[in-house]
């Protein structure tokens, strides 16, 4: 008798062991479970966030646009599909900044404004060229090369690194003799004020104007 209640105390306690040694399996899966979600979730949250932020154009100066300047060209192509631009410039008036982009048929010439935060659209201007203008005179002579163009935040960088101090505060994408290049302003404070011309495809510093 004494032997049959050992063996069944000897089961129970079988029983509980391996009911126990579920239970932490079990528990120890739903932590790895409960980790791996977490990392998942974590993921998931960095590239939306860097999804968010594609659009945006950054300087190590601190200079930053919502809207790229790539968004804001294909804004105005879609606006004047046929012409051809001659000009990007920056302009702030109110408080708020502006890429204004210039353009150019045979016949005429756009101005179109796309704020830098909002991506709001405002057609400024819309007139006839003078006559040793048309007929693709212009179109010919002022287009920009906007091919293989060095990022916005490249050309603010090599800008701030010659001028070794400021910040970006101005700037304006021209051609000249077949040459687009970035006229930029770098400043700081009231004192200190370079313009640069750069190389809108290498890079390369074009001419320096120090105050």
């Amino acid at each position: 008798m004494k032997k049959i209640i050992l063996l069944s105390s000897a089961v129970l306690s079988l029983g509980v062991f391996a009911g126990c040694s579920s239970q932490s399996t079990n528990s120890t899966n739903t932590g790895k479970s409960s980790s791996s979600q977490v990392a998942s979730s974590s993921s998931q949250t960095k590239a939306s966030s860097s999804q968010s932020t594609s659009s945006s154009t950054a300087a190590s100066d601190g200079t930053v646009y919502n809207v790229s300047l790539s968004d804001a060209i294909d804004t105005y192509k879609e606006n004047y599909p046929d012409t051809d631009i001659t000009s990007i410039s920056l302009d702030t008036s109110l408080g708020k900044s502006f890429y204004s982009i210039e353009g150019v048929d045979d016949n005429k010439e756009y101005e179109l404004k796309i704020n830098t935060d909002t991506k709001e659209v405002k057609k400024d201007r819309e007139e006839s060229l003078d006559r040793d203008e048309k007929n693709g005179v212009k179109r010919k002579e002022n287009k920009l090369n906007l091919v293989d163009m060095k990022d916005m935040s490249e050309i603010f960088d090599i800008a701030v690194k010659e001028a070794g101090f400021g910040k970006v505060v101005d700037w304006e994408i021209k051609e000249k003799l077949g040459v687009t290049y970035w006229e930029v302003s770098v400043e700081e404070g009231m004192t200190k004020e370079v313009d640069y011309k750069i190389n809108a495809q290498t890079g390369e510093i074009i001419e320096t104007d120090a105050d």
